[in-house]
This record gives structure tokens, sequence and C-alpha cells, in this order.
């Protein structure tokens, strides 16, 4: 959930409506009976040789649905001197979109034109999180494509150094609520994240703590040690949490023991709300399972207008 600071108007401009009635989780019986298993075998075979994948997939889901709505968007190539959203600072690190087309290029072989890239991204994301131990849901389907990715709009994604507030009003701008923030929010749980992202938190914090005082010292030094004042490294980094290629409640076990990497996650705790919510997820996988899985089938049913592209990097 890496991004620049948004723009509350530009989400009123180019937030797709929340549309549930729009989609079915039959929707591809009759048209494309072997789709869901398609899709499992080619994000299982590509996690087997890669662990970082489904933490990319969730990633790439995330940043897709919050821009524009879950139409594809994130996957479109930039053309000519036309920025595209997967080319825009917040995305320049989103990778293993190979897996998206390769599995695209099975699902044309058994079903052509009939599966929208946004369906395929939503899916891939869901196994992504059940391989790796998460909970599995019935995806709804029935997406289309947009024709539309402008990097200048992924300045709209939520950034990791958003206070609760700033938080707060993203989420709720695409019909999210408070426990839908915490559970999404779990999803820090998989994959890694580069210095530039947290190294306010550890390097002149402010004018009178070099470090963010939340942080646990042990954990600040371990921080310090790959991330210094002036790194040089643009690859360096740390995990979200220790078990960081499983999907489990690990995030928010850390996250109460001054072990989070990002402000945003931090400001989960400022509030009693969410604080509280933070606490039974952290005793409680299944409560977070459940939590996480409801509210990715709330996000990703932000849907809008479009097409079925026959490739997904590009518009047909």
């Amino acid at each position: 959930m890496v991004a620049q600071v948004w723009s509350l108007l530009a989400i009123l401009f180019f937030l797709s409506p929340l549309r549930t009635d729009a989609l079915s989780s039959n929707y591809y019986d009759k048209t494309c009976p072997k789709l869901e298993k398609t899709v499992r075998n080619a994000v299982k075979q590509a996690t087997a040789s890669d662990k970082t994948v489904p933490a990319a997939l969730l990633r790439m889901h995330f940043h897709d649905c919050f821009v524009r709505g879950c139409d594809g968007s994130v996957l479109l190539s930039s053309v000519g001197t036309s920025t595209a959203e997967k080319d825009g600072p917040p995305n320049v690190s989103l990778h293993a979109f190979y897996v998206i087309d390769n599995v695209k290029e099975a699902v044309e072989a058994i079903c052509p034109g009939v599966v929208s890239c946004a369906d395929i991204l939503a899916l891939t994301a869901r196994d992504a999180v059940a391989l790796s131990g998460g909970p599995y849901w019935e995806v709804p389907k029935g997406r289309k494509d947009g024709r539309v990715s402008r990097a200048s709009d992924t300045r709209q994604l939520p950034a990791p150094t958003f206070n609760v507030s700033q938080l707060m009003q993203s989420f709720s701008q695409r019909g999210l609520s408070g426990e839908d923030l915490v559970a999404l929010s779990g999803g820090h749980t998989l994959g890694f994240s580069h210095c530039s992202s947290f190294q306010k938190r550890i390097h002149n914090f402010d004018s009178s703590h070099d470090v963010d005082p939340t942080l646990n010292p042990s954990f600040t030094a371990s921080l310090k040690n790959v991330c210094p004042a002036k790194n040089k490294d643009k690859n360096a980094g740390a995990t979200m949490d220790p078990s960081s290629t499983t999907f489990d409640n690990s995030y928010f076990k850390q996250l109460l023991q001054g072990k989070s990497l990002f402000s945003s996650d931090q400001a989960l705790l400022t509030t009693s709300k969410t604080k509280s919510l933070v606490s039974k997820f952290a005793s409680s996988q299944q409560a977070f399972h459940d939590a996480f899985a409801k509210s990715m089938v709330k996000m990703s049913s932000l849907t809008g207008e479009g097409e079925v592209r026959r490739k997904c990097g590009k518009v047909n």
C-alpha cells in the first residue's frame, strides 16, 4: 500500500462506484467452467518458483482496486508519452506481471475473449492468499477491463506515512469501513518493503527524536542495520513480518510489540476502535482470516465499465 500523498478531489472524480449487483460467483460457470482451476494451477506453479509471488499479486490487486476500481488498469503498459499506473511512483516496485500474462494466455486457450484481466487479477490474489495459508473465499466475477491508466492517478493510493484519519478517509471514500481498514492492513503479513517506505521512522524522525519513539528499540536496531542513514542500496529493506511468506496473524502481534514497518501500521493503534481490532486479530487468526476474506470481497467489488482485453497489457 505504498503511495505518494493523494488528492481527495481526485478520488471523487476517478473512483468507480461500488456495484456488487453487477458481479456473480457463477458468472463463468457456463462460458469458462475450467477458469478457477486454470488460475489456481498457474499461481501454484509460479509460487513454487518464486515465494514472493503471492505478496506481489495481493498488492497488485489492492493497487488496482484503489484507483478507478478493480478494472485491471494497473496491468496496462505505458504507451508513448502516456505513462500508465504501473509506472507511477507507488507502483514501480510492483512485480509478477508475468504471472497475470501467463494466466491470461492459459485462459484464452480454453475460452477466448471471455474472461477479463480484472477478474483474473482478483482470482490470482485470492489463490495467492489461500496458497500461503490464508483464507479462501468465493470471488464474485464479471468485472470489465478499463481502457484508461494514468500514473498521476496513483496519488489516490494510501501512503505508508498516513495517519489514521487519512487512512479512514481514503477507505471510506471507497465504501470501506474501519474494520475493513484493519483487516486489509493485515495483508502486510506477506512481502517485503524497501527502506524508502520507513526510513523516516528510523532516521531524523522529528525535531525531538531521531527515531519514532513508538518503535521497539531492538527492532529499530535491526532496521538501522539494513537501512543506514545514507543508504545507497535501493534494493535494501525488510520483510513485513518474520513469517513473510505465510498468511498468518503475525503482523498484528508484531504491531502490538512496536515492530511495524510503516507509520500507517502504527496509526492503527491510535484510536480505540482500530486498536481493539488489532488486538482481536492478534489473539485470533481465525477472526482475522474471516474478516480479511469478507473485506476482500467488499473491496474487489469496486467495478467500472470497460471491455474484455485480449492481452492484459494493452487495450483492444
